[in-house]
C-alpha cells in the first residue's frame, strides 16, 4: 500500500516501521514492500529494516497465493498486516489493522471487486486473526457492524502526528509560498474525487471567498471531476518534506468529508499551527475534539460562514492554533507505536509463554 503519493494507511505503515524496532530490540523486524520498491523522497520515513519485495499486488488475481507463498518462505513468528491485504491462505499468527469500513459502508463508491474482496478475504481472515487494531472508536463500531463481529475484538489505537509537523517561521512560510507561486493567504484543502470526500460542496462557495482554495489532490483531474474551478489553485503533489509547510503557511484547512475512519490531515494541520474546520461527522469529531470548528458536512452556508469568520477574525485564528497544537500533542506516532508493540508482545507471549529470547516479526 506504500506507493505514489502517501495516503493515511501508507503513512501509518511507514511510521510504525521506523519506530517499532527501537522499542523492541529483542525482536527482528522486516517488511514486505511493493515489487517496484518504496517511492523515492520518503526522507525520515524510509524504513531501516530489511525490505522484501512482494509480487502480491493489492487486489491482483494472484495476490493471495503469492502472499501466502512469501510468508511461508519468510517464516515470521507474526505478521502485522497494516492495511486491508490480509493473508487469507496463510494460517500463521496475524495482527491486522483495519482502518475503516469504507468499502462496505460506501460500496457504491468503490468497484464491486473491492466490496467482494472485503467480504471474501478481509472479513473471514479478520475473524481468525490473533489480534485486531483499528484507529478510532467510530471505525471500531463500523467494522463490527459491517463484518458482523463484536466491535470489542478491535483495540483502538489512534493514529498520530510526528514532531516534524510544527508551525513554520514567517520566513519559511513565505519561502514555501513563493516557491510554489501561492498567494500570501490561502485556504488549504486535501482530498480526492471520491464523493464521500465532499469536495464538490466547497465549489458552491469558493468564488465568494476573499482568498483562493489551494487543492492538494493530484494536479488537474480532481478539480475537474469535483467542479472546483472558480477561485481554486490546483497544486501538484508535494514532497513529504513540504507537507508541514503546506499546512502551516495556510490560513485554514477545510476537511468536509462525510466519511472518515480517522482524518489524518486534520491532525497534521493542527500540529503545524493551521486552524481547522472539519465535518461534524464520523471519526472527525473524535480526532479534532474542541480544537477545531465543526460544521455538518452538507451545510454549505455554514461552511462558507465559518471559513469567512476564521479568515477575518485573527483572535479566533490564534485561539484555534493554540487549541490545535495542544490537541495534536496528545496524539503522536510514538504513542501509537508504543501501544502497537504492546499488542505484538501480547500476541507473541500467548504463543510462547516461555518468552523465547529472540522472535522474528514481519
Amino acid at each position: 500500500m506504500v506507493r505514489g503519493q502517501l495516503h493515511g494507511i501508507a503513512r501509518y505503515a511507514l511510521e510504525l516501521a521506523r519506530r517499532l524496532p527501537g522499542l523492541a530490540p529483542d525482536l527482528e523486524f522486516s517488511a514486505l514492500v511493493p515489487a517496484q520498491g518504496l517511492p523515492d523522497g520518503l526522507g525520515e520515513l524510509t524504513p531501516r529494516i530489511p525490505l522484501h519485495r512482494s509480487r502480491a499486488g493489492y487486489l491482483t488475481p494472484l495476490e493471495q497465493p503469492l502472499l501466502a507463498y512469501e510468508l511461508t518462505k519468510l517464516k515470521p513468528d507474526l505478521f502485522h498486516a497494516t492495511s486491508f491485504s490480509l493473508p487469507l491462505l496463510w494460517p500463521g499468527r496475524l495482527v491486522a489493522t483495519l482502518h475503516d469500513a469504507n468499502h462496505l459502508a460506501l460500496a457504491d463508491q468503490y468497484t464491486p471487486v473491492q466490496a467482494i474482496y472485503y467480504k471474501a478475504v478481509v472479513g473471514p481472515r479478520a475473524r481468525t486473526a490473533s489480534a485486531l487494531i483499528t484507529v478510532s472508536d467510530f471505525s471500531r463500531e463500523e467494522l463490527g457492524k459491517y463484518l458482523k463481529m463484536s466491535p470489542y475484538r478491535f483495540q483502538v489505537i489512534h493514529n498520530g502526528v510526528d514532531s516534524r509537523f510544527e508551525p513554520p517561521t514567517a520566513g519559511e512560510a513565505k519561502a514555501f509560498r513563493e516557491r510554489h507561486e501561492l498567494p500570501e493567504r490561502y485556504v488549504a484543502v486535501v482530498g480526492n474525487a471520491k464523493p464521500f470526500k465532499n469536495l464538490a460542496m466547497l465549489g458552491k462557495f469558493a468564488a465568494d471567498l476573499p482568498v483562493p482554495l489551494v487543492l492538494l489532490a493530484g494536479k488537474g483531474a480532481v478539480a475537474h471531476e469535483t467542479g472546483l474551478h472558480e477561485n481554486v489553485i490546483d497544486l501538484e503533489e508535494l514532497p513529504e518534506s513540504e507537507m508541514a509547510l503546506f499546512y502551516g503557511a495556510a490560513a485554514v484547512l477545510l476537511v468536509p468529508s462525510k466519511y472518515e475512519g480517522f482524518g489524518l490531515p486534520a491532525l497534521e494541520a493542527m500540529a503545524a499551527g493551521c486552524p481547522v474546520i472539519a465535518a461534524d461527522a464520523t471519526a472527525l469529531p473524535e480526532v479534532v475534539g474542541n480544537a477545531a470548528i465543526r460544521v455538518p458536512p452538507d451545510d454549505t452556508n455554514g461552511w462558507k460562514q465559518a471559513t469567512l469568520r476564521v479568515l477575518r477574525d485573527e483572535g479566533l485564528r490564534r485561539e484555534l492554533m493554540i487549541l490545535g497544537r495542544e490537541r495534536a500533542a496528545r496524539l503522536t506516532w510514538s504513542k501509537c507505536a508504543n501501544q502497537t508493540i504492546g499488542v505484538v508482545r501480547r500476541t507473541l507471549d500467548k504463543a510462547n509463554p516461555f518468552h523465547a529470547q529472540t522472535k522474528r516479526g514481519t
